[in-house]
């Protein structure tokens, strides 16, 4: 019988799969990778407000929680785990929680999706609360374990939303703040969501948590200037950032990040405005920590080859 699920039905155009050679299948998965980036595109204004419930999140002190089961989990985990050493970010401000827990990364924990009373006792433990960001993660849109995670979220006062590659239920979608549902079509091989939906959602989860952190000010222009230097690597990128941005040698950029106790942003907004290291805070606070409200003058121009 035919199922409801997109991601489930079975795709004609992969039927002999198994008797392709290893180039044939290559060509046929791009051939269906193609179409990815435009079932996400047909999305574009819901992921545009999943980025502003983040962003309102996180400036009022909230956090965004992503709540899936299997791969759609693992790629929740995945883009949270990203956001610390990317965006400087605190780990507790983008969190990931998957059915059957931690151990569920690394090996499917059969069953767990289907497990309600799990969610709630997952969201419970990781203190969602008022005013955080709910998004649930389910291929197929039906996921038990996510759905009810999303209502029990509504109850504590947390805004919500769904990110599904097969349409949820009508009543599902009128319930969230926001439905991002990029069709995928079905698999090259029947039900295996690793694939074309994996990609997509990934993709949109890039899209929200870095959408949500260049408006809160982690950027000047493309470059990541919200990190503090914690390590050799991070040193270097910071000095190399303050050279590049303010005009000043190696020498001196170490000297502006050392009295910037470390900070990019702060150092820039230091040696652009001529003030000291609590001046630039305040300065970038009353602007939301968007440096370019602050600093007139864009960064320098993108060199080309």
């Amino acid at each position: 019988m035919l199922d409801p699920r997109v991601t489930e039905r079975r795709n004609p155009r992969s039927a002999d799969i198994d008797l392709a050679s290893p180039l044939a299948i290559v060509d046929l998965m791009n051939g269906e990778d193609r179409a990815v980036a435009d079932a996400v595109a047909s999305q574009r204004e819901r992921i545009a407000r999943a980025i502003e419930l983040a962003e309102e999140a996180f400036r009022g002190g909230h956090r965004l929680f992503y709540v899936g089961a299997g791969t759609s989990g693992r790629l929740g985990v995945l883009d949270a785990s990203e956001c610390p050493p990317t965006f400087g970010s605190p780990p507790e401000m983008v969190q990931g929680i998957i059915a059957g827990g931690p151990v569920a990364l690394v090996r499917s924990q059969e069953g767990a999706e289907d497990r309600p009373d799990g969610a709630r006792a997952d969201l419970t433990a990781a203190g969602v609360a008022a005013g955080d960001f709910v998004l649930g993660i389910a291929a197929s849109g039906t996921t038990p374990y996510v759905r009810a995670a999303l209502e029990f979220a509504r109850t504590l006062g947390a805004r919500t939303g769904i990110l599904a590659c097969s349409p949820p239920a009508p009543e599902l979608v009128q319930a969230v703040d926001v439905a991002i549902v990029p069709i995928t079509g079905p698999e090259v091989v029947t039900g295996s969501t690793r694939l074309k939906a994996g990609t997509a959602t990934k993709m949109v989860l890039n899209m929200v948590t870095t959408g949500a952190m260049v408006r809160l000010g982690k950027t000047y222009g493309n470059l990541m200037v919200d990190l503090q230097a914690t390590n050799d690597k991070l040193k270097d990128r910071s000095e190399r950032l303050v050279m590049t941005t303010t005009g000043l040698a190696r020498d001196a950029a170490r000297a502006l990040l050392a009295d910037a106790h470390g900070h990019v942003k702060v150092a820039i907004t230091m040696q652009k405005l001529g003030l000291d290291r609590a001046s630039a805070i305040a300065r970038l606070a009353e602007a939301g920590g968007v440096i370019r409200r602050v600093v007139p003058d864009a960064p320098p121009p993108v060199e080309t080859a």
